[in-house]
């Protein structure tokens, strides 16, 4: 494995990856991996010859009333895990190597962002795009994988996909789970022995919700109602949002038909927990 710093050598290694007919199989990540990453490391090991991870804190996707500072990094611990998964190159630029001066051209994504996580997080999803258009650039990959853990970010990055003609397949991969269904996160660790405990009633809850549709259920507001009050009455966590939107345009539902999301994000003591699902129904 090969850790790279600079634009120009990550930009050398692909072009002879590329000369030598090798796919490219890439997965973004800010680093403090996670088994979330690994599960996306692994799908893309499988189906390429060459691997990148990028582990770049990219401060355009921070708010003014976000840390950049705080947030976790530990390079070393990434990097021997990387090895693990057979990751053949990381990726690990500066701020400085990433945005030498002053950008002239950013991106502005203008769908897909005024719900969700992204409602509170205004400019978020501007400096997602942003970044992943240069990385996307710079390492060229057929493939680029994501969690859908964090739904909205892949149906934006679809859409900036979609609208720039990048020759990527955007891969979805699941959620990776703990055994009682709690979805994994770095953020897990600031919960409290009691509200551990709770978690899992956030993925319980969505079951619930799923199990209700099978049955025939098609008011989205039925649905919400009914996720809010297991989560209400179970938990002692803070409700942010409970959401259905179709997917992934994330509009508003009338009825529940086609792909649709149904997405929560809960705040507890010290720690705000995202979790989904996204279901089909074809009913005409």
């Amino acid at each position: 494995m090969r850790v790279i710093t600079t634009i120009e050598e990550m930009q050398d290694a692909i072009l002879h990856a590329k000369k030598g007919g090798q796919s490219i199989g890439y997965v973004p990540t800010m680093g403090f991996l996670h088994e979330g990453h690994l599960s996306l490391m692994e799908k893309a090991r499988g189906e390429n010859d060459i691997v990148v991870i990028s582990i770049f804190v990219n401060p355009l996707q921070f708010g003014p009333t976000e840390d950049l500072s705080s947030y976790p990094r530990d390079f070393e611990r990434d990097k021997e895990l990387s090895m693990q998964k057979k990751v053949d190159y990381i990726f690990y630029p500066s701020v400085e190597e990433m945005y030498p001066h002053p950008s002239s051209v950013t991106v502005k994504v203008n769908a897909r962002t005024d719900v969700l996580c992204g409602k509170s997080r205004p400019g978020h999803f501007d400096g997602v795009a942003t970044v992943l258009t240069k990385l996307f650039h710079i390492i060229q990959p057929e493939k680029a994988y994501f969690g859908t853990k964090d739904a909205q970010q892949v149906a934006v990055v679809e859409g900036l996909v979609h609208d720039f003609h990048f020759p990527i397949e955007i891969i979805p991969v699941e959620t990776v789970r703990e055994t009682d269904g709690l979805a994994k996160s770095s953020r897990n660790v600031n919960l409290q022995t009691e509200e551990r405990e709770q978690a899992p009633i956030l993925y319980q809850s969505l079951l619930r919700a799923k199990e209700a549709i099978i049955a025939g259920e098609r008011d989205p507001q039925k649905v919400v109602a009914l996720i809010t009050e297991m989560v209400t009455e179970k938990t002692d966590g803070k409700i942010d949002y409970i959401e259905v939107y179709s997917y992934p345009m994330l509009r508003e539902m009338i009825k529940l038909n086609g792909k649709f999301i149904i997405a929560m994000a809960v705040k507890f003591s010290k720690a705000r927990l995202i979790d989904n699902i996204i279901l089909e129904i074809n009913e005409k």
